[in-house]
């Protein structure tokens, strides 16, 4: 199963009056680039997750952000109380000195203790049970995040197997063109011996060998060997498990060396090379779709 680099996922969960969320996000990258941001009650936690992650995860940019808040604490609570015994001196100074006014509400507000909050850090206890729940939210978003991966994978292998399949195409076309070319540069070599030599006869041993030689350079069949030799792993490849990205990449830039020989082999500009220059250019095109895609394979 292809797994694309890119993807994104959630999750959240609650624990021991607390709500933790984490969040993933996914890029392409030639290695396994994690970076993992952690509130500090979690921050413990690290080294745990990373190897959760790395056994999970073999490529790409990978952030993952968790955030941790109180689900029981107010952002403020009002110590009544306490207010109500600073206007009970309130009332108390005004009569006994006589003064006039009303108290300010915001003045009592921000008097030492007339607001307060829940508890900000999680006990002892709390923490173990966080930072179980922490593992826990992790491989759960690393399941959402591979099913994403997975579905965007799914996408590449079909437009990759297009590729490969318009350059099965090509390489047969260009077999026939090779086959069809090589009279004729046979019968160009001759015409040319005959311009330079003039009424002088024409060495049948030395055509011979020249013809050799020219049909040695000419000859593409061993590239366009290779070629399907690659195509085939690259298939083979496509329907194996892990982390097969950089063998794909590996492959993609044997596919391109392989068709540059061969147009540089192409046998001029008659028809037939004309054809297979442009059919080895539209090769190179879809090897060229090929390198941009797998950069995305893990």
């Amino acid at each position: 199963m292809l797994l694309s680099m890119t993807g994104y996922a959630q999750a959240q969960a609650e624990e021991a009056g607390w709500v933790v969320r984490v969040t993933l996000k996914s890029v392409n990258h030639r290695f396994l680039d994690l970076r993992l941001r952690l509130p500090d009650e979690l921050a413990a936690t690290e080294p745990r997750l990373r190897t959760l992650v790395r056994d999970r995860v073999r490529r790409g940019h990978l952030d993952i952000t968790f955030q941790l808040e109180n689900a029981q604490r107010q952002a403020a609570d009002v110590n009544e109380e306490l207010v109500r015994r600073y206007l009970e001196l309130y009332r108390r100074l005004q009569k006994e000195y006589g003064l006039g006014g009303e108290p300010d509400l915001g003045t009592l507000l921000r008097l030492p203790g007339a607001l307060r909050s829940g508890p900000t850090a999680p006990t002892p206890e709390e923490s173990e049970q966080l930072a179980a729940l922490t593992e826990r939210l992790l491989l759960e978003g690393v399941t959402r995040l591979d099913e994403m991966r997975s579905a965007e994978g799914s996408a590449l292998a079909r437009d990759l197997r297009g590729c490969i399949e318009r350059i099965r195409t090509g390489e047969q076309q260009l077999r026939r063109l090779s086959e069809k070319a090589l009279p004729g540069a046979h019968q160009r070599l001759t015409e040319r011996l005959r311009e330079l030599l003039g009424e002088s006869v024409i060495d049948p041993t030395r055509l011979a060998e020249e013809a050799a030689y020219l049909a040695e350079r000419s000859d593409i069949r061993e590239e366009l060997t290779r070629l399907e030799s690659h195509t085939a792993q690259f298939l083979e490849l496509l329907e194996s498990e892990g982390a097969v990205g950089k063998r794909l990449d590996f492959l993609v830039q044997e596919m391109n060396r392989e068709t540059t020989t061969a147009l540089s082999k192409s046998p001029g500009l008659d028809a037939e090379g004309l054809e297979m220059t442009r059919v080895g250019l539209e090769m190179k095109a879809e090897i060229e779709r090929l390198r941009e895609q797998v950069q995305n394979v893990e």
